[in-house]
Formats: C-alpha cells, sequence, structure tokens
C-alpha cells in the first residue's frame, strides 16, 4: 500500500475522532504533507518511538500509541503468564495529550491481560525505571519525547531491568508490528473498568518516598554543605517539565537553604510558553534563570528536561558572566569529584569502573585511569550503560561509580537502569558546595582540571535532515563516507579508521584491517594524526546526523583553534 492509499484508508476509517479526519482533510491535494504523514510507519527501535504530534502512520497519535502497546503486549505475553502478572508500569512526562497516551497504552495492556501500574500523574524518567526495579515489572513505559520541541511526543520502552529495551526484543516488537493492522488489531479495555477488575493499579507518592530514599542515600558529604549553607546559593528551573516537585526536594534535603526557582517555569505546560526548546544543552532557554540568579547574587544554576533524565547547568566564570558548562564538562567534573568524595567517605568499590559513550570526551578516560579506575566505552544510549554494568557487576569485574554521555546524561546507584537527573541535580550540587567550601566555584575546578589532565574539548554539530528526503540524505550521506573514506580531515592526515558497523578498525597507512570488541551499530571514528577524533551518527531519535569532534591542545588557544578548523570540515559535509 502506498502513502496514498494509506491516507484514504485512514480517512475512512470509522477509528478516527472527527476533529482528526478534519485535520486529515485538512492536508488534502498537499503531497508532500501526505507523503511524510504516510509513506511508512514510524521506526520502532531500542529508544521506542518518537515523531511530532500529528494524524498520520509516521506520526505520534492515540492510533500509533495503541498500535505499538498491542506489539510490545505481544512480545511481553509470549514470555507467559508469569510476565503478564509481573505487568509494566507506565509513566507520563508533562507533554500535550501525555494522560490520554498513557492512558490508552493501559487499556491496550489490560486488554491483553497484562497487570498495569501507572503513575497518578507526570513523573522523571529515572522514577519511572526505579518503580519497574522496585516492583519486580517485567516491562515498563515512558510517555515522553524526553528534550525535543513542543511539536513532538515519544513512546520509549523498558525492560524488567529498569534499562530500555535490548536490541533483539525491540527486533520483536517491530516484527509483531508488521503483523498488527493498527485499527483492527488491538485488544483494548477501558480503563476504568481495568482499575475496577484489579488489572490497573495507580502508583502515588508510596513509590516517591520509596525512590526519593534511595536517592537521598547517595549523598557523600553533608558536613560541606553545611560549612557554607548560609551564604550558598543555587537558582534551579525544570523547563515546565518534571524536574519540579523531586529536584527541589532532593536539594533541600542535601542541606541547601537559598534555593529560588524560577517560577514562570515551575509551572507544568507542555506548550513550553517561556522557552524555544526545553533543552539543557540550549544555553539560551536559560535566561529566567539568568535573570534571578543576577537578581538573588547565585553563582550556580541547575536546569533539568522535561522528563528530567538531563540535566545542564550555568556558573559564572572570572568575568562574573554565566557561562554553559557542556555535558562533558560537567561529567569530567563530576567524575573527578566522586573519586575524592567516595575515597573521603570510605565508599569507594575495590575495583572500581566508569563507564561512557564512544562519543564522550577523551578526557574522561584520562581522568579515571589517572585515579586508578577502569573506563570502559559502550555505544550510545544508557541500555547499553545498563548491559555494561551488569555485565562487569555480576562478574566480579568491577563495580561503575559513574556512567555518563556528552548529551548531559550521568546515571548513579542501583535504583535505575538510565538517565537521572534527579540524582545528577543532587550529586552536582554537593559537589558545587564541596567546591564553594574550599573557596572555588565550579568554573574553578574545571580550568584547574584542565591544567591538571590537558586542555581537551568537544564540539557536536547536528545536520538536521526532516522528512522522507532527510531519511534518505542521511542515509547518502553515511553511504559516501564509507564508499570514499576521508583520507584527511582539514589538512591532518587520518590514522585510523574505525566502523562501528562491522566492528572494524582500519589503518590507513597500512590498510590492514583488525576487529574491534564494539559492532552492531551505525557510527564511523576518524583518528587523526593530532590526536583528534571525528564521529559521525545518525540520531536514533531525531532526523538528523550528528557530528562530534573530541581534540585536545597545549593550551586553551590551541584547543579552540582545532574546534573551529574541523567545525569548518563539518559545513562542507552539509551540502
Amino acid at each position: 500500500m502506498n502513502y496514498k492509499q494509506e491516507y484514504e484508508r485512514w480517512l475512512r476509517s470509522d477509528a478516527l475522532s472527527p476533529a482528526e479526519r478534519a485535520e486529515l482533510e485538512s492536508i488534502a491535494g498537499d503531497e508532500k504533507e501526505i507523503e511524510n504523514r504516510f509513506y511508512g510507519p514510524l521506526e520502532f527501535g531500542t529508544a521506542g518511538l518518537r515523531g511530532t504530534m500529528k494524524v498520520g502512520l509516521h506520526q505520534m497519535n492515540i492510533h500509533v500509541i495503541r498500535w505499538a502497546t498491542q506489539g510490545f503486549a505481544n512480545v511481553i505475553a509470549a514470555e507467559g503468564e508469569a510476565a503478564k502478572k509481573k505487568g509494566v508500569a507506565i509513566c507520563m512526562d508533562c507533554r500535550n495529550n501525555n494522560m490520554l497516551f498513557s492512558h490508552a497504552a493501559a487499556e491496550v495492556c489490560a486488554g491483553n491481560g497484562i497487570h498495569v501500574r501507572i503513575f497518578e500523574s507526570l513523573r522523571p524518567t529515572p522514577e519511572l525505571s526505579f518503580a519497574v526495579r522496585y516492583y519486580g515489572c517485567q516491562a515498563g513505559i515512558n510517555v515522553t519525547a524526553s528534550h525535543n520541541p513542543k511539536e513532538y511526543n515519544g513512546y520509549k520502552v523498558y525492560w524488567s531491568d529498569g534499562a530500555q529495551l535490548p536490541p533483539q526484543h525491540a527486533d520483536a516488537i517491530a516484527a509483531q508490528l508488521e503483523k498488527i493492522d493498527i485499527f483492527t488489531g488491538v485488544k483494548r479495555m477501558d480503563f476504568e473498568e481495568a482499575v475496577q477488575a484489579g488489572l490497573i493499579e495507580i502508583m502515588g507518592e508510596e513509590t516517591d518516598r520509596a525512590f526519593m530514599k534511595e536517592v537521598m542515600a547517595m549523598v557523600n558529604d553533608r558536613e560541606s554543605m553545611s560549612k557554607v549553607a548560609d551564604t550558598f546559593k543555587v537558582v534551579y528551573t525544570p523547563f515546565h517539565g518534571c524536574g519540579w516537585k523531586l529536584v527541589p526536594e532532593a536539594l533541600r534535603g542535601l542541606g541547601v537553604k537559598h534555593l529560588y526557582c524560577v517560577e514562570q517555569q515551575m509551572v507544568l505546560d507542555g506548550n513550553f510558553p517561556t522557552v524555544a526548546s526545553p533543552n539543557p544543552e540550549n544555553p539560551e532557554g536559560f535566561y529566567l534563570a539568568i535573570e534571578l540568579a543576577d537578581k538573588v547574587g547565585a553563582d550556580f544554576i541547575l536546569g533539568t528536561d522535561p522528563d528530567s533524565d538531563r540535566v545542564g547547568i550555568m556558573v559564572r566564570d572570572h568575568t562574573g558572566k554565566f557561562v554553559a558548562v557542556t555535558g562533558n564538562q560537567t561529567g569530567v567534573l563530576l567524575l573527578d569529584y566522586l573519586i575524592g568524595a567516595l575515597r573521603r567517605a570510605g565508599k569507594m568499590p575495590e575495583k572500581p569502573v566508569f563507564l561512557k559513550s564512544i562519543v564522550t570526551t577523551n578526557m574522561a578516560r584520562t581522568v579515571a585511569e589517572a585515579n586508578g579506575v577502569t573506563c570502559c566505552d559502550t555505544f550510545t544510549g544508557f541500555k547499553f550503560m545498563a548491559e555494561k554494568k551488569a555485565e562487569l557487576e555480576s562478574s566480579g569485574q568491577g563495580e561503575v561509580i559513574l556512567s555518563y554521555e556528552e548529551s548531559y546524561g550521568y546515571m548513579m546507584g542501583d535504583y535505575v537502569r538510565d538517565k537521572d537527573a534527579v540524582t545528577a541535580s543532587l550529586i552536582i550540587t554537593e559537589m558545587a558546595g564541596w567546591y564553594a567550601a574550599q573557596g572555588m566555584t565550579l568554573y574553578d575546578a574545571l580550568q584547574a582540571l584542565y591544567v591538571k589532565y590537558g586542555w581537551y574539548g568537544e564540539k557536536t554539530h547536528n545536520l538536521v535532515m526532516p522528512g522522507v528526503d532527510g531519511l534518505e540524505k542521511m542515509a547518502s550521506l553515511m553511504k559516501h563516507l564509507r564508499q570514499t573514506p576521508p583520507a584527511d580531515i582539514a589538512g591532518v592526515a587520518v590514522t585510523v579508521r574505525k566502523d562501528y558497523a562491522d566492528g572494524t578498525a582500519t589503518d590507513c597507512a597500512t590498510g590492514v584491517s583488525s576487529p574491534m570488541e564494539l559492532q552492531g551499530s551505525n557510527v564511523l571514528r576518524y583518528e587523526l594524526a593530532d590526536g583528534t577524533t571525528i564521529l559521525v551518527r545518525p540520531s536514533g531519535t531525531e532526523p538528523k546526523i550528528k557530528i562530534y569532534i573530541l581534540t585536545r591542545g597545549k593550551d586553551a588557544a590551541e584547543r579552540d583553534a582545532n574546534l573551529v578548523k574541523y567545525s569548518a570540515w563539518v559545513e562542507t559535509l552539509v551540502g
């Protein structure tokens, strides 16, 4: 069936509401829009689904939610009656339609005889991961588009370990979806009927308390915060999202006396009215927080994204101006601090391990190894970090003290298996308090780390390619780079070329290829003669190719010049 036929089928379907039908009728004659909405279903991957909220097969809407949940229910049911009884935990963030979508997912699970535990209202993503583990659920569903703009929504799925689905289960769901008719192949049970029948159970404050007990147990140093509590001031924004309650609770529990929340952004609103994008990676979103910090005299700003799995910070530089601390920089600060804090508290494991993604700064490895901590690389995605953590700890090879990615995600402790901005906000604030007790800001601390470990620098470029044409462009660029690999980049020779798809590393001088430990991901890596690394990978959640520049200079000036030079090369790929 082509996209025009699929469009007509949706128009004829009795499943559509009058408003949905009117929306489809409004695009009649717009061939490009019809094709973009109906050329195929959203691809179900290890990150689940993510797309814009419109009516259509390639969009996020209640019909796609029900269809995806039916596929997931089939995979759960295949595990047997015990798996259905263990059931599914369901969570949602603040986005528009999320109560509708989460209830729709619950109704499909119940219609398939699967027990459901659903939160009464929005909750942070890490609490969903916690709930799956705490209640011994077979799986989890989280209705969220994380940090994407307001037009987006998403559907993340988790397995019994509390991590997002491993590839084999994601593939199994995708295979099921090919067999299920989106309108006639879905089993449902009315939400209230399912509650009365005991198939749907509501979670609330009791789960919050259990989660926060684990979070607060992660504190390493209350004494330092108590020393500076009278003068230490923190500004926090949840960007209209799920962090609004638990993050302030955690910081106050640490002993922060002067916590100032950005009131305009404490309002739960899926339209994100005060920001263009609710993403702590974008410094411009912090303008209200900076205004408040300047007003109250704060030196430290925290911001969490709508589902509270990512956290970004801003600090004052030596001129007094607020500057963004990148995810890479925050992770390096956190790693270095944790190593010291755990040792001071007598909590450092015998065989400490640090996990990072392949696109995360090389500086993190330097910090870890300089301090006797084993560093392991994984593919991008915390499901891979969860998998590696389980492998290392179950075999006695080591205990993970921190896992992080450059994209502002951090995981600590044993109670979650995903990015956790609640715990990360707590420990980052503890770190800022510890440095304050030493008479230092986090900006001072970062500069000291550069002096100690080297002048590393990183920059991520996003080549956005939306629509069906975009997918073709993304595939074409990756194919071109594989078929015609660059001998040099910005005039600097490529010494080693790595393709994580087939797991081969090629010595460019000899042409000899050798196998790598990691394989099975569409990522290209170029290691250059000056020590710079450049990686290219299509995003798993958005229509864009991400290019990562990881470099190092003899000083800040050389580092910054390298970033400019290699960024210019990236621009040549756009055309």
